[in-house]
């Protein structure tokens, strides 16, 4: 009997400039110029990030949801929302 099926996201490296996520066998960076919601967050909050589908990663405590497509090519996505705070 097969064991249940995951899809795996990992926060690989956090720096001042943005967070390292590896997904499956792709590293994948969201540099806080583009995904400034990462910015003041924990590393806690950053760390905890599910992957509920095979194109989407959520991250429960700060309410943050992304496909992976917009981390991949983030100018095929022009609208940025403002980070409050």
């Amino acid at each position: 009997m097969p064991g249940i099926a995951t899809l795996e996201v990992e926060v690989t490296h956090i720096s001042q400039n943005g967070l390292w996520l590896l997904v499956e066998d792709e590293e994948l960076l969201l540099t806080y110029e583009q995904f400034p919601w990462f910015r003041k967050a924990t590393i806690d909050q950053v760390s905890r990030v599910e992957r509920p589908t095979k194109d989407h990663l959520y991250w429960p405590e700060l309410d943050i949801d992304l496909s992976i497509a917009s981390i991949r090519k983030p100018s095929a996505f022009p609208l940025v929302a403002k980070s409050v705070g």
